[in-house]
């Protein structure tokens, strides 16, 4: 009875430890958002039901938790984007210049800043969210509840360790976008050229 007595307790004993460590999305945001600055690059595979190859795409960004992301297109093209509060801007020669969007891609915007910075508090607003996994791999899913971006996703599965590594966004008309971004780094300065991009 004793030996029983000792295993059951050792069972209870594990399981709220188990319990204690769950990893839940407020642990989750803040270590997405320890970071003032995540370096990186990225691959965007955009599959169409209409190819039978998926529209690769690859570059690097930079994430300034103050200031927004600087995704910058290297293949098929070269062009540089900078995505903020304020929406996109594309860098031409005369400068940044804004680029016109719906209303949707401009949440998209917003969403996509929110999944990067970590801030699940924006994202409750407009996602179910369910959390799996653990601090150092961990996997997010995020189901539409407004009207509207249930017409553009089926669900987005955002997954990765210390920073954000994948990221799937599954369409309701049957496409989806895989964006794997790889080498991440953390960092606490941007340099004066990336400064000089966020502010002008």
């Amino acid at each position: 009875m004793k030996r029983f007595l000792g295993a059951a307790l050792g069972l209870f004993l594990t399981a709220a430890a188990q319990l204690a460590l769950a990893f839940d999305l407020d642990q989750l945001s803040e270590q997405l958002g320890k970071p003032k600055v995540v370096r990186g690059s990225f691959i965007q595979e955009k599959h169409l039901r209409a190819l039978p190859q998926p529209l690769t795409s690859r570059g690097t960004f930079v994430l300034a938790k103050d200031y927004g992301l600087l995704w910058l297109l290297e293949r098929p093209l070269q062009q540089d984007y900078r995505i903020d509060d304020q929406g996109i801007a594309r860098r031409t020669e005369q400068g940044w210049q804004f680029v016109a969007q719906q209303s949707a891609t401009a949440q998209q915007n917003r969403l996509f800043l929110a999944v990067l910075k970590g801030d699940s508090s924006g994202l409750r607003q407009d996602f179910d969210l369910s959390l799996s996994g653990s601090a150092d791999n961990w996997q997010l899913d995020l189901t539409p509840r407004s009207v509207l971006l249930k017409q553009v996703f089926k669900a987005i599965v955002i997954s990765g360790g210390a920073l954000v590594q994948r990221i799937e966004l599954q369409e309701t008309q049957g496409d989806s976008t895989v964006l794997r971004l790889q080498d991440n780094q953390a960092g606490q300065s941007l340099s004066d050229a990336e400064q000089h991009d966020f502010q002008s």
